[in-house]
């Protein structure tokens, strides 16, 4: 079974460039730049971004939206190619790639959405409008509807504002009794994050409970909780009625792509709430044909990884990186895995800053604005001090990593003792 650990070709980037240019790619740039080069002028650059003047990263973070979240599959990549070069009917298409992806998770029903976000908005209008025309055309303005949804206080977040745009109030609660007060006429749906599931007082399978006993939706925001792969099915069969994730995080699909799955009377409402009808609050979360197949397939190819091997080669890149950055006297490392969101292992460092003469800032400075730039995590805040994931690093970066880290490290060690 596939490990995720692609090696991008300028011919597969760039594709539908001229043999010469996909030779001249492979070519060494002091070869091109001389005069008995190929072609006697400079090097072209070597690929769209070094010609858009934008630096590229190497993502030692994680699965970021400023980070462009990950890298697309060859496999996928070349399926948008290819469905880019027909007209299809876009019902149609989300019809059939969501009955797919249905049968291939488990789940009742699914479609594709632009993004997690754009997912909670069509399902969250789905709770408000059901199939109603005339409530798809009207909301935000949900007067005279079910317009109130009940949420943990400790499970607030900025991505709230996604389930605010539909035009609902927040209703805030801390307890089981709390909820059972919430809950009224007026109730249109009960949302949960998952990131949170472990803060509050009210727990996943409790507030999925209250959603049945009561008839109303529940909706569960997984957006980057995957993996463990077992996260895309796990949801729906504990009740929640609608589960939304990322394509474009541990899936690896298109950036612009997520998923939401669950009740089939809800996700065929959240179509109709959706691009590419017209009057309607998803029209501007368009999804594309290249999108939903590309979307499709990086789920198929998922699917089919060997997700023990891929941590056992996550753990064996850290253990070269600990190995490297150990060596500086004075640096501590550990391992922790995150409890839910970008559940894979990490490693973190810690030094006395004051007798290293080196924060955690400055160093995580040094390590983006260097060449190659490498971003990683941290923060004033950040519990862990310094840390890096090869979750989202390309195969043979984690020695860049490493060494880049010890030689930050070890200089800042070496002036000191000066």
């Amino acid at each position: 079974m596939a490990i995720f650990n692609w090696r991008f070709s300028r011919r597969n980037f760039l594709a539908g460039g001229s043999v010469f240019s996909a030779l001249a790619g492979r070519a060494p740039r002091r070869l091109l730049a001389s005069p008995g080069g190929l072609t006697g002028t400079p090097a072209a650059p070597a690929n769209i971004y070094e010609r858009l003047g934008v630096r590229t990263r190497i993502n030692a973070k994680g699965t970021y939206t400023n980070l462009t979240g990950s890298l697309l599959p060859p496999e996928a990549a070349r399926a948008m190619e290819e469905a880019a070069q027909h007209y299809v009917v876009l019902d149609e298409l989300q019809r059939v790639v969501g009955e797919r992806i249905a049968r291939m998770l488990g789940v009742e029903a699914a479609c594709v959405a632009s993004g997690a976000a754009g997912a909670m908005v069509i399902g969250t209008a789905a709770c408000l409008t059901g199939k109603d025309p005339e409530k798809i055309k009207r909301i935000p303005d949900t007067t005279g509807m079910k317009n109130e949804v009940v949420i943990q206080k400790a499970h607030r977040y900025a991505f709230d504002h996604a389930v605010r745009n539909v035009g609902v109030r927040l209703v805030e609660v801390e307890t089981e009794d709390d909820l059972e007060r919430a809950i009224n006429d007026r109730t249109a749906m009960l949302h949960f994050l998952n990131e949170a599931q472990n803060q509050g007082k009210i727990g996943l399978e409790k507030w999925a409970q209250a959603g049945k006993r009561h008839g109303i939706p529940t909706f569960n925001d997984a957006a980057a909780d995957v993996p463990p792969v077992s996260h895309l099915s796990d949801y729906n069969k504990m009740g929640f009625d609608l589960v939304s994730f990322s394509g474009g995080k541990g899936l690896r699909g298109p950036q612009c792509a997520g998923l939401l799955l669950g009740r089939k009377d809800l996700i065929e409402a959240a179509l109709m709430n959706n691009n590419p009808y017209e009057d309607t609050i998803g029209r501007p979360l368009k999804v594309g044909k290249e999108e939903i197949v590309g979307m499709f397939v990086a789920l198929e190819l998922y699917l089919k990884v060997d997700h023990e091997a891929e941590w056992k080669d996550w753990e064996a890149r850290l253990d070269a990186i600990d190995k490297m950055v150990s060596s500086v006297p004075g640096v501590r490392t550990g391992r922790f895995v995150p409890e839910v969101a970008n559940h894979v292992p990490h490693l973190y460092l810690q030094w006395d800053e004051k007798a290293m003469g080196l924060t955690k800032a400055e160093c995580m400075r040094q390590l983006e604005d260097g060449e190659p730039s490498i971003v990683c995590l941290g923060g004033e805040d950040y519990q862990y001090g310094l840390a890096v994931t090869p979750f989202m690093m390309k195969p043979g970066e984690e020695e860049i990593v490493g060494r880049r880290l010890k030689e930050i490290l070890s200089a800042a060690a070496k002036r000191q003792r000066a």
